[in-house]
């Protein structure tokens, strides 16, 4: 193929891939950093790793990577409490002023400043909890102990009346010891905190186990969850007071709370100093409380400052990682005043890469200028498609079954036009085709906003596929006209219908009692055949015969492709013994096929189609009778017949003898001297191995059965891809029939009441299932059925599929990766 253009940008070429060189440079030490850094930014150079032997740590630049991967963790640092805190980074991008150093040293400052911050507001934290617990904890013992005090004095003043002087019989014998001998009354300690409401069960059977049921406890649950200390966690909790009596009581109780997680506050003993502990931790947490909101208002103003410049700082980090990373795939001359890396660029971009060089010698102040040189190789170049924004989602179609091999033919040509009509022959309906426009068009005219936010997956997908479903809906609309379907509705859109009713009482649901009285409507089907008895019979000729038409159309392309393909590489070899037959087997059967119907269209026969294919292989001498469309048909089938039987063996045989006579002719030197002048059909046959090894031994056998396979996967191939064909006509068939099916029985059948919740009921039914159905599950089926026509029955005709892409070295392609 030839290209167009000159200068340093020639025309996009999408049919094969730029031609591309292999490449040496060789870098003065103290211009590397930025001969590299200009090369990112130009993005055109792919360089290979020549120190992969060596591990990550014994590579020249691998403390300075580790730099870069320590400043990145305090940039993660920082943006985690961006996040928690709620601010948002500045979008735009400005000039750095800082060089890389001074960004190290900044970053180490802010974030030992914010470091110190954080300590400090979690120990205020902490300590303000802790005091909003034991506020939380006077409260609650002193109401304990005011209701106990009551109902003791209550219980004082009853004792008193009733024994006035002396003690009667019945009344307990250490009532009276008590009475009588306050000496001999046991002073209680006393415990009160907190502990979690979860816990506050088994604490309490624990308790009693440890003491032998010489406690009295005493729970109540607080109203609120409150904040613990340790976890800075919301925790429900019991307020507790544990009256004990002994030292060693006291030892077990303190550590039955220390393995509950209780916390434990001290509890005055009189009132007095209630009230005096009261003031005191109210006033201490409000002090807090301000000093608090002042720690936090400056934390703001750090992270407000850091999320100004924090996106500049973060692509400067990202770009001197890679920088290094790019550096260390150098190898270091053996003065170590240079480095000399290798890699791949596309010819139009030596010019570039050369003023690249130039100017980073220049900007460095380099005594010694970069050298550029391009090397002879044996090796596969990766492949390269310039694309464009509308081009990209239809090469993403075929790169995802393999990328092609260098400078093989593109089927992201074809695709641009073929994938969106094969989707719209399955989804044709041009109501549903203005739907998908409508949508699509919005991610378009929205597309700058939408490619800086984050979308979902799905939603992911959809933008990136914009300019692909905009060609499907686009292609949509026009088999719907031809369909003549708008929701299953037809409509006289290009004119009236050719039919009319014979008389009232032919109906319209019958095609019998209508007479032709105009001309042949002009463009697509005739709205008169939806609804008649014949709408069925007569829709499911026309797509199944178009969806053979089709195909084979299709798989001819393929096949022409294989021959441009095989002219490129100069492989004769192919295109005498792979192109020829291929084109008169297939032709030969389905070509001919597809004669017969366009034959059948046009003169309006009654010929059974089925029938002639059948017995052209089964009876080729018998008389077609009234199946005959054409004079001389029954010798035309025996030609025909003849030529793809003899198209088999001339795919099989001669084509693994000629490769054994030319590696023999090459290996007697005839045609040593230059491998390129030789056939290339040697090379791509015979392999990269056999080149780089004259004396390997030509495996004859392998070479004949890997033939033997490629001939009767194509022969069998043939008919199943055919057969594979008419999913086309199945899925516009049910692709109509839902839609047929929603309307009549949804939409029609509640309009038909006479209420109108019932029909706003129907519309909203309507609306949704062809929304999920048709617009959603249809479309994704129809896309999936258009991708295997393209990956299998297309694509296999030709495309090999085995390269590998182009990944130059770009700081674009890197910030849309970590975007």
């Amino acid at each position: 193929m030839a290209r167009g253009g000159g200068g340093c940008c020639p025309p996009m070429d999408l049919m094969r891939s730029e031609a591309m060189q292999l490449v040496q440079v060789i870098i003065p030490t103290e211009s590397a950093h930025l001969t590299v850094s200009y090369l990112g930014e130009l993005g055109l150079l792919q360089l290979k790793d020549l120190n992969a032997e060596k591990s990550p740590f014994q590579r020249t630049y691998a403390s300075q990577i580790k730099r870069c991967g320590e400043m990145a963790r305090k940039l993660r640092f920082f943006k985690e409490h961006m996040s928690k805190a709620g601010i948002s980074t500045s979008t735009q991008l400005t000039e750095i002023s800082l060089d890389f150093d001074d960004l190290e040293i900044k970053l180490g400052e802010l974030e030992a400043e914010l470091a110190e911050v954080n300590v400090n507001n979690e120990k205020l934290q902490r300590t303000n909890n802790e005091l909003l617990e034991y506020s939380t904890v006077l409260q609650k013992a002193g109401e304990f102990f005011y209701s106990t005090q009551r109902s003791a004095a209550a219980q004082q003043r009853e004792m008193e009346a009733d024994q006035s002087g002396e003690s009667s019989l019945e009344s307990p014998l250490l009532e009276q010891d008590m009475l009588t001998d306050a000496s001999k009354q046991v002073k209680l300690g006393s415990l009160s905190g907190l502990v979690p409401k979860d816990k506050a069960m088994a604490f309490e059977r624990i308790l009693f186990r440890a003491t032998r049921g010489n406690i009295f406890l005493r729970q109540e649950s607080v109203d609120e969850p409150v904040t613990d200390p340790s976890s800075a966690e919301k925790v429900a909790k019991n307020a507790f007071v544990i009256f004990y009596s002994g030292e060693r009581a006291k030892a077990k109780i303190l550590k039955i709370c220390d393995a509950f997680n209780a916390n434990r506050y001290p509890f005055p003993d009189n009132v007095a100093k209630q009230l005096h502990a009261v003031k005191e931790v109210s006033a201490k947490i409000s002090e807090l409380k301000a000093t608090i909101d002042m720690g936090l208002a400056h934390r703001d103003n750090i992270l407000k400052s850091i999320a100004s410049g924090f996106e500049n700082w973060n692509r400067l980090v990202n770009k001197e990682k890679s920088i290094y990373h790019t550096l260390n795939m150098l190898s270091v001359d053996v003065t170590k005043k240079c480095l000399v890396g290798e890699g791949w660029s596309p010819v139009f971009a030596t010019t570039q890469i050369q003023d690249a060089l130039q100017r980073a010698t220049l900007d460095s102040k380099s005594q010694v200028g970069s050298i550029f040189q391009v090397l002879n190789t044996t090796e596969s170049p990766p492949t390269y498609f310039r694309t464009n924004k509308f081009t990209s989602a239809f090469q993403e179609i075929v790169d995802a079954y393999g990328v092609a091999k260098y400078q093989e033919a593109n089927p992201g040509v074809f695709t641009v036009v073929t994938f969106p009509f094969l989707f719209a022959v399955m989804f044709g309906d041009w109501g549903h085709g203005i739907c998908l426009l409508v949508a699509t068009l919005y991610l378009i005219i929205q597309e700058k906003k939408l490619a800086s936010q984050k979308l979902g997956d799905i939603m992911e997908m959809m933008f990136g596929g914009r300019y692909v479903i905009m060609m499907m809906a686009l292609f949509s609309i026009y088999t719907g006209f031809i369909y003549n379907e708008f929701f299953s509705v037809p409509f006289e859109i290009f004119g009236k219908s050719a039919y009319a009713c014979r008389d009232p009482s032919c109906g319209d649901a019958a095609t019998e009692g209508l007479l032709k009285v105009r001309q042949t409507y002009p463009f697509g089907v005739d709205p008169v055949w939806h609804g008649s008895r014949s709408e069925l019979p007569f829709l499911n000729s026309l797509k199944m015969k178009m969806s053979i038409l089709l195909g084979v159309a299709q798989m001819n392309l393929g096949i022409v492709i294989s021959y441009f393909n095989a002219k490129f590489f100069k492989n004769s070899v192919n295109v005498w013994y792979q192109f020829v037959p291929q084109l008169i087997f297939l032709n030969s059967l389905f070509g001919y096929l597809s004669v017969l119907i366009i034959i059948k269209w046009c003169t309006g026969a009654k010929a059974d189609l089925y029938h002639t294919m059948i017995y052209m292989f089964l009876s080729p001498t018998d008389e077609l009778g009234e199946n005959q469309l054409f004079p001389g048909q029954k010798t035309v089938q025996l030609v025909l017949l003849l030529l793809a039987l003899v198209s088999v063996p001339w795919m099989l045989i001669p084509k693994p003898f000629f490769l054994k006579r030319e590696h023999e002719r090459r290996h007697q030197g005839q045609q040593y001297a230059m491998l390129q002048s030789a056939d290339d059909s040697v090379v791509s046959e015979l392999g990269d191995h056999d080149v780089s090894n004259h004396h390997e031994e030509f495996e004859f056998s392998e070479v004949f059965v890997h033939q033997l396979i490629h001939t009767i996967e194509f022969v069998l191939g043939a008919v199943s891809n055919t057969a594979s064909y008419l999913r086309l006509w199945a899925l516009s068939l049910a692709h109509s029939e839902l839609s047929s099916v929603f309307y009549d029985k949804v939409l029609l059948l509640t309009w038909g009441y006479n209420n109108i919740v019932i029909r706003i009921i129907g519309i909203a039914i309507f609306v949704a299932a062809t929304i999920g159905v048709l617009l959603v599950m249809e479309t994704l089926s129809a896309f999936l059925h258009a991708l295997r026509l393209h990956w299998v029955e297309f694509q296999n005709k030709f495309y090999e599929g085995d390269g590998y892409k182009f990944a130059p070295f770009s700081f674009a392609l890197i910030s849309e990766e970590e975007g």
